[in-house]
């Protein structure tokens, strides 16, 4: 197997993973909130502390695995641009990566507020309560914030996809059309709170453009050739 069809797969097994461990991060944290429902949330929080805590390791774990995919996916695509390739891994790591990490406290700190520690005694349990799903609430607006640049990470990836002529151009203007759907979906919830729901369902469709470039790094990995032998396409910002 030639060097680039290895990176490629290599990288497809990263974006694996990745896509396997992080709907469970994601996922949990808003099957245990109660939206609006400050009590009935720290309840299942007190109920489901285990299952939380195993939230929290997906999320550490899904964010570890996005670092080493950039990386995989920036040695892949270095030839061809490596100013967007920096671009990449700025967008994809270096900026959402430190947001989930620091995100995840805000779930430690509604633990710790539902445990009853002595500590704690100075606040009686719907202070407790109210302050737990506070944490909760800025722990689900910090993956939207997060999302943003999982978003936009996209962008430069796609660009990198189209000019390399090792992975069809299509599945780059499809990352282009998930970057959308997660930026617009992000910027929507958080500046226009009151158009979410329309707007998410379209956005939900849109980042599924993201899902093929996944299957074809795995399955079929790069043409038989090597990224500096690629012949780049016209420029796209």
């Amino acid at each position: 197997m030639n060097s680039i069809k290895k990176q490629a797969r290599t990288a497809g097994l990263w974006y694996l993973l990745l896509g396997i461990s992080a709907p469970i991060g994601l996922m949990i944290p808003s099957e245990i909130m109660v939206p609006g429902d400050a009590t009935a949330t720290a309840d299942h929080v007190r109920a489901s502390a285990t299952l939380l805590r195993m939230g929290i390791g997906s999320e550490l774990f899904y964010q570890i695995i996005a670092i080493f995919l950039v990386l995989a996916l920036y040695r892949l695509f270095k030839a061809v641009s490596e100013k967007h390739a920096v671009l990449m891994v700025i967008l994809g790591a270096l900026v959402s990566a430190p947001i989930v990490f620091v995100n995840v406290l805000n779930e430690i700190a509604a633990l710790i507020l539902v445990d009853s520690a002595n500590f704690l005694s100075v606040f009686d349990k719907p202070q407790l309560d109210a302050l737990a799903y506070l944490f909760m609430r800025l722990h689900s607006q910090g993956i939207i914030v997060a999302s943003i640049f999982w978003g936009l990470w996209l962008f430069p990836f796609g660009t990198l996809v189209v000019r390399s002529g090792f992975i069809p151009r299509l599945l780059g203007i499809l990352l282009f059309v998930a970057g959308v759907g997660y930026v617009v979906v992000s910027f929507t919830t958080l500046v226009l709170p009151q158009l979410p729901h329309v707007v998410g369902q379209l956005g939900g469709i849109l980042e599924l453009g993201e899902l093929p470039i996944i299957f074809w790094l795995l399955i079929w990995g790069a043409k038989d050739q090597r990224a500096s032998h690629a012949v780049p396409a016209p420029a796209i910002a």
